[in-house]
């Protein structure tokens, strides 16, 4: 089947995730065809989510200066209904890289909302604390920045957790120019993770966000912690037809 091509292979390793509750409002009108909101114990979540992508591959090929970089994305949850198997997936609202090549294959392939901003990032021990771990972009306004610090020891999410809801997640949903729905598939492992001591986000994101998820970003996040991750592959896409969900 089409979709069980691999697109891309890589590694998203040390996954920064500040999780803030959200009005049903803000994200409905970004719910593609055939999904609905995914919730956990009936709240609504995004996620902004920084993180190391490391050793790609397109269609097995690795892309000179385009291996190791950067990414930060803002996302939610939704679910969709195959037969009898339930698709936990995730939205992506905006993805950030550090370069243009990246997006415009991200776009061209799945229509995901790609912009390429100068980027960098910082990982590193905190005495024995814990990791320290900031990735930032920079916009005509100046420089934004994810900052988290762990704290204790990475450790499988538990059955029913928040951990586990944000995590694992193992289908990617695009809206097409169509009104369409592109389905992707995610394969990896469950992640190790480490909570966190402190988490914050700092910067101006109105024009990249728009004011409404500005203004819930400017807030202190509802959860943050910071996932080991994996090796990942990533299949390719195909359009799915809008079905009834089941309640």
């Amino acid at each position: 089947m089409l979709q069980d091509e691999i697109f891309l292979t890589a590694e998203w390793r040390y996954l920064a995730m500040l999780n803030y509750e959200v009005d049903e409002g803000l994200v409905l009108p970004f719910v593609p065809a055939g999904t609905e909101i995914d919730r956990w114990n009936g709240k609504i979540f995004i996620s902004l989510v920084g993180f190391r992508f490391l050793k790609t591959r397109i269609f097995g090929v690795p892309v000179p200066f385009h291996v190791n970089f950067d990414e930060v994305n803002l996302r939610f949850y939704v679910r969709r209904h195959e037969r009898d198997e339930i698709r936990r997936g995730v939205v992506f609202i905006k993805e950030i890289v550090p370069r243009r090549l990246i997006a415009w294959v991200a776009r061209s392939f799945y229509n995901e909302n790609y912009v390429a901003l100068p980027m960098a990032h910082a990982i590193g021990a905190d005495g024995e604390r814990g990791l320290t771990v900031a990735y930032r972009w920079r916009t005509a306004n100046g420089w934004s920045a994810i900052r988290l610090k762990s704290q204790g020891v990475a450790e499988l999410a538990n059955e029913g957790s928040h951990e586990q809801f944000i995590t694992e997640y193992y289908w990617g949903y695009a809206t097409q120019p169509d009104g369409g729905c592109v389905e992707y598939r995610v394969t990896h492992p469950a992640w190790k993770v480490w909570s966190a001591r402190s988490a914050d986000f700092a910067g101006d994101v109105d024009a990249l966000y728009g004011r409404e998820f500005a203004a819930v970003l400017r807030g202190h996040p509802s959860s943050a912690f910071l996932a080991e991750g994996s090796a990942v592959r990533v299949m390719r896409g195909r359009k799915v037809r809008p079905l009834g969900l089941k309640p």
